[in-house]
């Protein structure tokens, strides 16, 4: 009688072992995917801005020209982005970006206010081969010719980026990063194809490792905060 009553037992804490197990075994959802965005003011004479994510707020000062928030994770999937006037619900922006998983992009608020527009680019944060850093540059001066960025002392028509107009749109080549030795550099902005400097950009520092882009800024014949220059963001701090 004692030994069954012990077997009773016996299989009882069996059977309440195992049940557990198959409970702490139960997977976990997995987790939604994610995808980086970083968003610029880059609109000379627009004001200090909000934006939105599905309608939510995600920066907790204004925006303003020519910041951008670093990079923001949001769920991938097709996403609506606001970008309103700083404290109120004026919206100068609003468009639904389809953002992969594991991916980066970079959202510029572009042109003059009356015209604002969202330029979308991918973003390969690839590491750069030893020694290297990538660039790349967006022209976003409205009213800017088209130019060429150049090493001082290069010929006409020669530079690290030619021919580049101002990019209300922008092609995969356009966004994409170029690799460049480590250092410091000077550069020139030049009308493109010529010797004429638009815009002198000395010691430019790029750090081995580092992936840059730099953009064009402003309004030629601008003054003060909208003056023509150049500003450059580092997407791998």
């Amino acid at each position: 009688m004692k030994k069954s009553l012990f077997l009773v037992l016996v299989s009882a804490v069996a059977l309440s072992l195992a049940t557990g197990c198959g409970e702490d075994n139960t997977s976990s959802p997995s987790p939604t995917p994610q995808a980086r965005v970083l968003v610029v003011h880059a609109s000379p004479n627009a004001p200090g801005v909000d934006l939105l994510v599905d309608n939510q707020k995600v920066n907790q000062q204004p925006l303003n020209f020519p910041q951008n928030t670093g990079y923001l994770s949001v769920n991938a999937g097709t996403r609506n982005v606001k970008v309103n006037v700083a404290g109120t619900t004026t919206t100068v922006i609003n468009a639904d970006l389809p953002l992969e998983g594991n991916r980066n992009y970079s959202v510029f608020a572009i042109d003059s206010v009356s015209k604002i527009s969202a330029l979308v680019t991918n973003d390969d944060l690839t590491a750069p081969a030893t020694g290297k850093a990538h660039v790349r540059f967006i022209h976003l001066s409205p009213n800017a010719p088209a130019v060429d960025v150049s090493v001082v002392g290069q010929a006409a028509g020669q530079g690290l980026f030619t021919n580049r107009t101002f990019n209300k749109t922008i092609t995969a080549t356009q966004q994409a990063f170029t690799p460049v030795d480590a250092g410091t550099v000077n550069l020139e902005v030049r009308v493109a194809g010529t010797t004429t400097v638009a815009l002198n950009l000395p010691n430019v520092r790029l750090d081995a490792g580092k992936i840059y882009t730099v953009f064009a800024k402003g309004f030629l014949g601008g003054e003060g905060a909208q003056a023509l220059g150049a500003e450059i963001i580092l997407h791998n701090p």
